[in-house]
């Protein structure tokens, strides 16, 4: 991990919070706030290193006799306490105006849609976990028998932030819950649950955790100590889930009692030292406190839950914003937008405009100066330099929790003001900031960092992807939450004389919607890049029993501000309606009636868009986006592309065709005993390694090795045939035996198979005029053979070894020579053009013999081809990449 100097970051902050004055905000120390550093200085056996880290916190413990330490903060907490008694009814809570959440049990996703696999892949991870290896460090914390074993990493017995994943899953676990109804799963989390109940009654005073209370007693000394706060506000926030979603009753007493617990500790340290030691001791961080504290306030109405998530609104945080001053440059992006998520919740119950307002500024500031293409922010987890996010760009970027949080945000500034902006911007971090982060349907492996360098991986970063039973990271347990809910935010309702309903996202789903007394059913078709249009129906249905007579409802239906208005239609049982501008919202107020349906039509486009960096070196890097998806290219670190002046796309990138799935294919070769037809069990594929040709061994699917394997055969055909061809698919390689052919690398567009001479090596060349539209020679994938590329023609015939699954590959330009491959199982063999011998050579057929497969790499249906300065990219959506290598930023020229 790198090393950077210590920094501590001080903000003297006129705060305009009734129960704030100046405050230093420290954010102890920077280094410190990673949690990735933390884990590896507290699992490290280097003293020195800790001591030396360590010694960073000597500055902060205040003296008793320091002018921070004079009573009247104190005394405005009296105040504040005070104010805090005034009656329900002048409070604020949920104001009239504001969007109502409809819930998960009323939201069904379509199982064949990519999020409802999503959610079945992860549905698939919660069922996996055993719950005595979950709750294992909480009954050992209580003293009681520890059946079973651990886990390790983040919750290993001797990590401090162990017991931070298991609230995360009874959240998880909830919101799944709600979302499928799966039985097994209600069995499971109820389970960790009553086993939790058993280790606060053991304890006995209200406290719950996997670490005993002594971390509390360090966090309130101002000593060394990992985040103890952010684990209970895990813990705290899964037992309000599984009594809001899942009406456990014992989990709201639960909870209940650790925050009654947690108010007397926090009123010990004020009155025994003053508020400001409490204010200090918020540097280190401690997660939602103030906002799960503010929603228990909601169901307890106790005013000590209200007073307590008071004493957690950071206010050397939230004051700067309150001012509207750009000051998140240096902290740890994660600590604080959960301060700010905690603030919105205050508002809601206060109605205070203030805290409207820093949820406002915040989400402006961090979506002009600190997001990249997906939505997502920070860099090595702390957000830097306003519109500097160029100097960011490698493996450590957009940490996956702050995507989940900053969902959060967008969620409420949506549901007050309705503004179209925060549900784009929800479309955007969903599909490529949460989507993006599961390996595929591979159940809980998961990604902490997002990398978006030039020729970067998920694969290949400073954690990589996480592993399902030892690595529960901070980002594992907010990932899991994020598949559980991915219903959430599809559909609001607004109250009023008649129900209104808005639909926000295009998602695949059935809404039971009992207020208008309608079961709705929408249905988004999978995007394509050859046919650019988002194609989504809506099929209303009466509700049986819930529906005695017309009703007039209203359905808002978002219009993103990614499609065009020239193209786009809107049709209601089969007459067409006027659609309004994008970025608006299509309205319709009727008694619906069963089976009315509304069908949409919404243009998709590609567009670039700038990083978010001011310099002027800087004004060519740029991502490609189609529609709501962030284009990526795969690459190992080039990242030039060239667009022509005053020209649509169309001059530059191009969508590919559906027919070249059907012309992907990897070879393969089987290892024989010599002199003899015995295959042994080995098996070396065709493979394209650095523009050589090398029999490697079969690749994993989903990386680049795999995608290196693949290689789509270009069929060479007269003129005459070229429209037959154009409109067929191939079934299988034999369907172009006979035929002159082109092979083109996967990874590479443009870039062919192509031999050195007879006797020599094989290699790649590049012909770009296979890509940019050489219309006299190639149209839709079909070439003529004008091209003067004869050392690149080969001729498709019947395996020489006679089998009937292979094929041999004649060169055009020296007859009776062909492509040979393994000779001996040898990884890494060269590919040669040998010549074949006069008489009968079983070793010789074998080697210029291969079996084929479908691709090992696949064309992901929004697949486009851009033109490079020295190269072709192949690009797709960044959430379909799994270890392959890519690029998300281009530097694109004119």
């Amino acid at each position: 991990m790198a090393s950077c100097a210590i920094v501590v970051f001080s903000f003297i902050i006129l705060s305009l919070m009734d129960s704030v004055q100046c405050k230093e905000c420290t954010n102890v120390p920077s280094q410190l706030s990673s949690h990735t550093l933390r884990y590896e200085l507290l699992s490290s056996k280097n003293k020195s290193w800790q001591e030396s880290m360590f010694s960073s916190y000597n500055h902060l413990t205040l003296a008793h006799n320091s002018a921070q330490s004079r009573p009247r903060p104190y005394r405005m907490l009296r105040q504040q306490q005070e104010r805090s008694r005034l009656p329900a009814d002048k409070e604020f809570i949920n104001g009239d105006g504001f969007l109502h959440e409809i819930s998960l049990h009323k939201v069904r996703l379509d199982a064949d849609s990519a999020y409802g696999e999503a959610q079945k892949t992860n549905l698939e991870y919660l069922l996996m976990l055993d719950v005595d290896s979950l709750v294992w460090s909480f009954r050992k914390t209580a003293g009681l028998a520890t059946p079973g074993s651990p886990y390790g990493s983040w919750e290993s017995p001797d990590s401090e932030l162990r017991g931070h994943f298991v609230g995360h899953y009874m959240s998880a676990s909830a919101l799944m819950w709600a979302s499928t109804h799966n039985k097994e799963l209600q069995l499971k989390m109820q389970a960790v649950v009553n086993a939790l109940y058993e280790c606060q009654c053991k304890l006995g005073t209200g406290y719950l955790s996997a670490f005993p209370s002594e971390q509390f007693d360090r966090f309130e000394a101002i000593q060394p100590v990992w985040a103890p706060y952010y684990t209970i506000h895990k813990i705290m926030a899964g037992l309000l889930d599984q009594y809001k979603l899942a009406g456990n009753a014992q989990a709201f007493k639960m909870v209940t009692w650790m925050a009654d617990y947690f108010y007397n500790r926090v009123q010990h340290v004020i009155s025994k030292h003053t508020i400001e030691r409490h204010w200090r001791s918020l540097n280190e961080e401690t997660g939602g406190m103030n906002d799960i504290l503010y929603q228990l306030y909601l169901l307890s109405g106790s005013k000590k839950h209200l007073s307590l998530a008071h004493l957690f609104d950071k206010p050397c945080f939230l004051g700067p914003l309150a001012l509207q001053a750009e000051s998140l440059s240096g902290f740890h992006a994660n600590t604080h937008i959960p301060v700010v998520i905690g603030s919105q919740m205050r508002y809601e119950i206060t109605g205070d405009p203030l805290y409207k307002e820093i949820g406002t500024y915040f989400m402006d500031i961090v979506n002009s100066s600190h997001s990249y293409a997906t939505g997502g922010t920070s860099a090595g987890e702390f957000w830097s330099d306003p519109k500097r996010l160029a100097s960011t760009l490698g493996t450590e970027n957009a940490e996956s929790c702050t995507a989940y949080n900053m969902l959060k945000v967008a969620r409420h500034l949506f549901r007050w003001t309705k503004k179209m902006a925060y549900a784009d911007y929800y479309e955007r971090v969903l599909i490529n900031g949460v989507l993006t982060i599961q390996r595929g349907s591979d159940p809980g492996v998961l990604i902490y960092m997002l990398p978006l360098g030039p020729g970067k991986s998920k694969a290949v970063s400073y954690h990589g992807w996480g592993t399902p039973f030892d690595s529960f990271w901070c980002c594992y347990g907010t990932g899991i939450e994020s598949f559980s809910k991915l219903g959430d935010s599809i559909y609001f309702q607004e109250g009023g004389k008649f129900p209104t309903l808005y639909v926000t996202q295009f998602i695949s789903s059935t809404l039971t919607w009992d207020e208008a007394g309608l079961i709705l059913k929408q249905k988004v078709e999978p995007l394509s890049a050859s046919d650019p249009y988002l194609r989504v129906s809506l099929e209303f249905f009466t509700l049986k029993g819930l529906r005695e007579h017309s009703v007039e409802s209203t359905v808002k239906i978002r219009i993103p501000f990614w499609t065009t208005a020239n193209g786009a239609q809107a049709i209601l049982n089969d007459h067409k309606l006027s659609l309004p501008e994008p970025g608006n919202f299509l309205i319709i107020t009727k008694e619906w009636e069963t089976q009315e349906k509304l069908s949409l039509i919404l243009p998709v486009a590609i567009r670039t868009e700038r990083i978010k960096d001011d310099r002027p070196q800087f004004i060519s890097v740029q991502a490609i986006q189609f529609g709501p998806y962030l284009l990526a290219g795969m690459s190992y670190g080039d990242w030039d592309l060239s667009m022509k002046i005053s020209k649509s796309s169309s001059e530059w990138i191009t969508a590919v065709p559906h027919s070249f799935s059907s012309q992907l294919f990897s070879f393969c070769q089987e290892e024989k005993v010599p002199n003899s037809l015995e295959l042994d069990n080995s098996t070396l594929v065709f493979t394209d390694r650095n523009n050589s040709i090398l029999m490697e061994p079969i690749p994993v699917i989903g990386t680049d090795k795999a995608a290196s394997a693949t290689f789509r055969i270009i069929e060479l055909v007269p003129e005459t045939r070229s429209e037959e061809c154009r409109t067929s698919k191939a079934t299988s390689v034999f369907d172009f035996v006979g035929s002159d052919i082109y092979l083109e690398s996967f990874s590479f567009p443009g870039m062919l198979v192509a031999h050195n001479g007879v006797n020599n090596t094989v290699s790649i060349i590049n012909r770009p005029q296979l890509i940019i539209g050489d219309k006299e020679h190639c149209s839709m994938g079909i070439c003529s053979p004008l091209l003067p590329e004869q050392d690149a023609i080969f001729r498709v015939l019947p395996g020489l070894d006679g089998n009937d699954d292979s094929v041999s590959f004649e060169s055009a330009n020296f007859p009776s020579c062909f492509l040979y491959g393994a000779e001996s199982y040898q990884v890494g063999q060269a590919v040669e053009l040998r010549c074949k011998p006069l008489v009968t050579d079983l070793a010789f057929n074998h080697a210029t013999s291969f079996t084929w497969n479908t691709g090992f790499a696949k064309y992901h249906p929004i697949s486009f081809i851009a033109r490079g300065a020295r190269r072709a990219y192949l690009l797709a959506p960044l959430l379909a990449y799994r270890d392959e290598s890519y690029t998300v930023y281009f530097n694109i020229t004119e």
